[in-house]
């Protein structure tokens, strides 16, 4: 197992030893927009956040709601709340990933 792990790091460093190799500047940052994309990319995140937070207030006072109203099933309205609650986060984390491609792209 331990050599497997070792060939698939020494795999990745071979991978990526071109991009260290890279001098060129991006596309952006030549033609002046990298203040449009910074906007663009805030604006994306400030609007996935808010809409993230949003979701999880409605699904935790659903998930409460049931809860309330059905005691015996508390434990499988947990399960599915955390999951549904990991699946709404993952939006944010998604934008976020976005929000960095655009910024550190190389076009």
């Amino acid at each position: 197992m331990k050599l497997k792990l070792f060939w698939m790091g020494l795999a990745g460093l071979v991978l990526a030893a071109p991009m260290f190799g890279a001098d060129q500047v991006p596309a952006a940052v030549a033609s002046g927009n990298v203040h449009w994309i910074l906007l663009a990319a805030a604006f994306a995140m400030a609007i996935a956040s808010g809409l993230c937070g949003l979701a999880q207030g409605k699904a935790v006072a659903a998930a409460c709601e049931g809860m309330g109203r059905n005691p015996g099933a508390a434990g499988a309205i947990r399960g599915v709340a955390i999951f549904g609650l990991v699946f709404i986060e993952s939006l944010a984390l998604y934008t976020l990933v976005v929000c960095f491609i655009l910024l550190f792209a190389k076009s």
